[in-house]
């Protein structure tokens, strides 16, 4: 576990692991944290680590974005509002069926049957004092 004390070391950390999964065969993060823990902050750390130029943002309104970067695509997926993804679950299988692109999914409860199962797990939790407790599970080769 880490305890992250600002939206510069969540960033910080995003990239680091950003990093070891562009040195890996994993290509699927899955984000696990209540809503304003810090999973859109972490992803930004990750876009860095693919030197993606364009701002990231939250997808809970538009559920998927996609951004280029250097070598790799960035997908980012959010399921909180959509209990049933229907055909949301195919572009994601997509997705992560293209080694090119590395895909984070934010509440992907609704999705678990998609994700394959080497994938990293990344919870975050929103301590009282205001930092981050953020620990990584999955196989990270």
């Amino acid at each position: 576990m880490t305890i992250l004390h600002s939206e510069e070391e969540m960033i910080d950390f995003g990239q680091q692991l950003g990093e070891q999964i562009l040195n890996s065969k994993i290509n699927l993060v899955e984000l696990i944290g209540d809503v304003g823990s810090g999973k859109t902050t972490i992803t930004k750390g990750i876009a860095k680590a693919l030197s993606v130029s364009e701002a990231v943002t939250s997808p809970s309104f538009t559920i998927a974005k996609r951004y280029p970067g250097k070598s790799h695509i960035l997908a980012h997926y959010d399921f909180y509002r959509l209990p049933d993804p229907g055909l949301m679950s195919e572009d994601l299988f997509e997705s992560i069926s293209d080694p090119k692109t590395i895909t984070v999914v934010e509440w992907a409860e609704s999705v678990s049957d998609v994700l394959p199962e080497k994938h990293l797990s990344v919870k975050i939790t929103l301590n009282e004092d205001g930092s981050r407790s953020v620990t990584v599970s999955g196989d990270k080769k």
